[in-house]
């Protein structure tokens, strides 16, 4: 039986996936909604629980921002369609933050007006807690065509349709 430790620490992963999971859908739904490039950036500070100016592009953070143009050092401009950088909306997921490792192919991923990936290829972020190996840890992924899926990185199913297991590696 999981300690209450591990059972907190996989929430606060579970948590973290879920919520990048949401950022992604927002950037696609948002450029699909506008006709126009909309990108999903993973910032740091980490552990905000509000992005603000001090941010700068890292593929190690669990906070994001989703804006039509790089939020680096803009992060707490608040959200608007004409004031560059042009945010839809903004994360933090503050000390619940704390302890969890983030491994993202790139610190951004923009979708077009069809709700495609730009750039081609798939795309995808790890999610897993330093502190114990007994928390599960997750990926999310983006496929060249825009779909947005949470998966478990530790299932290697010899079934391929195992709807638990990653697309990509």
């Amino acid at each position: 039986m999981p300690s209450m430790g591990d059972w907190i620490r996989s929430t606060h992963v579970r948590t973290l996936a879920e919520t990048t999971q949401t950022g992604l859908h927002k950037a696609r739904q948002e450029a699909m909604k506008r006709n126009k490039v909309v990108t999903f950036w993973l910032v740091s500070p980490a552990t905000t629980t509000r992005p603000d100016d001090t941010c700068a592009l890292d593929a190690a953070s669990g906070a994001w921002v989703v804006s039509l143009e790089n939020p680096a050092g803009k992060c707490a401009t608040a959200p608007s369609a004409s004031v560059a950088p042009r945010i839809v909306e903004t994360y933090g997921p503050g000390n619940s933050a704390e302890g969890i490792a983030v491994a993202a192919d790139t610190s951004s991923i923009s979708f077009n007006g069809f709700g495609q990936r730009t750039g081609g290829g798939a795309w995808k972020v790890d999610i897993s807690h330093t502190a114990s190996t007994s928390v599960r840890p997750l990926r999310v992924e983006v496929s060249p065509s825009g779909g947005i899926r949470m998966c478990d990185p530790a299932v290697r199913a010899i079934d391929t349709t195992d709807p638990r297991a990653c697309n990509h590696d």
